[in-house]
């Protein structure tokens, strides 16, 4: 795999001397921003694209959202708690990953934990001898999909809670019971959330993020150094999703804005923050609420929302991470795995035909005039092949001949996220016969960008980079055909 430092040439050297030293700081952060990559972890948990979230608690027996950590043990009592079937529902929705709340807020454990008593272990199901983690592990396991873990460290039982040595010892000790119990781990997710009336606690972040390193090597962790928050619960990435984004000098995961609708621009690269690898996790629930209340089995998002979200989070650079919380017995209802099916049907009948796969493909420039980085590799089907221009060649154009006429009304785009995340602007443009018409525009693509244009049919495409960071890659440009949502029976 050739990165695109390479060497610059005797004419860009010079060139950069003329610009004057802001320029040439500008330069070198560019520089710097294109080749910071992902770890291998965290391009897995990347290619992995759609994860599913398990909310199951107290919560879920109190018909609450937050508990208030005072809750009877006794009230655990699911009549056919069954995470074989959360697996089996979200494998067939294409979710490759199931987290699980093992401790949300009330501080309820799902496992036999040795450090509390506000476990399954003093629950009446299966008679305290019940481990929801083991369950989810075991179907995770036979199914072939991987499992992450949600500990809270809000604890709104904890009587340590408030008190920095104590408390972090207990959240460290059971950091390792669930990490160290279960097999693999490839999510662990911390939540930010923290009441009102929370008792004020300072996390010791950095030891839990060395726990994680130290026993689960290969897991990020969300809202920690690997993966970061999108900043809603809506479900929907920033249109301008940069993976390279800019954080506080020093700090161990803390952005200059997280908020903000633009992290990752020269605007905000070209400050003395530490540039990294920080991409986003969109997280929104398949219902209004994050744990079953039986007054939303009416209020479940339906197939078409739930393509919108998928639009908007996996197609904007993001990973979906979409709730589907069990129902008092135990099990994912019926509404919810009728709307994801459906949603999985729409997928399909999408994403199945390729309109530009094997055409023909052509580029203003390809480095050093290789083929081994020309326009063939976009639509080769080959996810490690990609094109790329030579340095500082920051603008050009790939277009597709498609042979015959071809009608879509989605088109993808996929940057070779392993050497860096380039490209700045972009327009697709369309052959109508006569000459070239623009069909899109937009800024970031990262690992995939979807754009949602009219019903087309051409013979011919183009995609303009308008602008990138050194060198532009794509690795892949896709054609595809959504049929009306309302005529998929």
């Amino acid at each position: 795999m050739k990165s695109c430092l390479g060497w610059i040439t005797l004419i860009s050297f010079f060139s950069m001397l003329t610009l004057g030293a802001q320029a040439d700081v500008t330069r070198d952060v560019i520089l710097r921003a294109a080749n910071i990559t992902p770890s291998p972890a965290q391009m897995a948990w990347q290619e992995r694209e759609m994860i599913a979230f398990i909310h199951f608690t107290v919560n879920t027996f109190t018909d609450m959202e937050w508990g208030t950590g005072e809750e009877d043990p006794s009230i655990f009592n699911p009549s056919d708690l069954d995470p074989r079937q959360w697996v089996q529902v979200c494998k067939e929705a294409g979710m490759q990953t199931v987290i699980l709340t093992a401790k949300h807020h009330d501080g309820f454990c799902l496992w036999p934990s040795q450090y509390t008593e506000h476990s399954v272990k003093n629950s009446p199901w299966k008679n305290g001898q019940g481990d929801v983690v083991k369950e989810l592990a075991e179907a995770c396991h036979e199914a072939g999909l991987k499992m992450g873990l949600y500990l809270s460290p809000w604890d709104r039982n904890n009587p340590a809670y408030g008190d920095q040595v104590r408390y972090n010892e207990y959240y460290k000790n059971q950091l390792r019971e669930i990490l160290s119990q279960y097999g693999e781990v490839v999510e662990v997710w911390f939540d930010g959330a923290k009441g009102p009336d929370a008792k004020d606690m300072e996390y010791n972040w950095a030891e839990y993020y060395a726990i994680v390193r130290e026993l689960q090597p290969n897991a990020v962790m969300f809202n920690g150094p690997d993966v970061r928050w999108v900043g809603n619960e809506s479900g929907f990435a920033r249109e301008m999703e940069w993976s390279v984004v800019a954080k506080r000098p020093g700090s161990l995961f803390e952005l200059v804005n997280p908020m903000a609708k633009d992290l990752g621009s020269r605007a905000i690269l070209n400050t003395d923050s530490e540039l990294v690898w920080y991409p986003a996790e969109t997280d929104v629930s398949i219902r209004p609420g994050w744990f079953y209340h039986a007054t939303e089995d009416d209020k479940v998002k339906t197939p078409a929302q739930l393509m919108d979200i998928y639009y908007k989070s996996i197609g904007r650079n993001s990973v979906l991470l979409l709730n589907l919380p069990p129902d008092r017995h135990g099990r994912i209802h019926e509404n919810d795995i009728a709307s994801l099916r459906q949603f999985r049907k729409i997928l399909d009948l999408t994403f199945s035909i390729d309109h530009a796969l094997h055409s023909q493909a052509t580029a203003s420039s390809c480095r050093d005039g290789n083929q081994q980085f020309g326009a063939q590799t976009i639509v080769d089907g080959e996810k490690e092949t990609y094109w790329m221009t030579d340095d500082w060649v920051s603008s050009a154009t790939v277009e597709l001949d498609l042979g015959t006429p071809k009608t879509f009304n989605r088109v993808m785009l996929q940057e070779y996220i392993p050497v860096g995340q380039r490209v700045e602007a972009f327009t697709v443009q369309v052959w109508d016969g006569q000459g070239w018409t623009d069909l899109a525009q937009g800024t970031t693509i990262g690992y995939k960008r979807i754009l949602l244009v009219p019903d087309t049919t051409t013979s011919k495409l183009r995609v303009i980079i308008n602008e990138s960071r050194v060198c532009p890659t794509l690795s892949h440009i896709g054609l595809f055909y959504q049929p009306p949502v309302d005529a998929i029976p």
